[in-house]
């Protein structure tokens, strides 16, 4: 066999840079966004849990273990690049748009979290009401007439 027959595949230092790097911030934002979620989070899931510290810090963690097994497996499923980085524009560029992804997904999940826990607030408001009673008195309207067209 010849020694030119051996291919091997093409690699860049610019890559491994770009993989590092893009694993580096999108980590380091999902922990943060996280921490700030859970933090902050923490009083509307006690206020839609109508005081239940216990449910509502309890229902705080499971959501943060669920959002860092989502946006962690989603920075690991597209961490994989087709096109061979060669200089440091083409690093910025990719590590820019792979962090775009991350922060929109982020984002929709916030989002998402939000409207759910709203719902659930809501619910639990409603259910602090007092049932709706009726009247004691009524007050009687006379109708009144149509008003007659005139030249007609």
């Amino acid at each position: 066999m010849e020694p030119n027959a051996l291919v091997t595949p093409v690699s860049s230092q610019f890559m491994v840079a770009a993989y590092l790097l893009y694993l580096l911030v999108s980590i380091t934002l999902t922990i943060w966004v996280a921490k700030t979620l859970q933090r902050n989070g923490s009083h509307f899931l006690h206020d839609a849990f109508l005081g239940k510290e216990r449910l509502a810090d309890s229902v705080n963690h499971l959501l943060v273990v669920g959002f860092y097994l989502m946006n962690i497996g989603y920075v690991a499923l597209s961490l994989k690049e087709y096109q061979t980085i060669w200089t440091v524009q083409e690093v910025i560029e990719l590590v820019c748009g792979k962090v775009g992804k991350v922060m929109v997904v982020l984002g929709a999940m916030h989002f998402f979290n939000l409207y759910v826990f709203n719902r659930i607030r809501r619910s639990g408001q409603m259910r602090q009401q007092p049932p709706p009673v009726l009247p004691r008195e009524f007050t009687r309207v006379s109708p009144q007439p149509a008003p007659v067209a005139e030249g007609v």
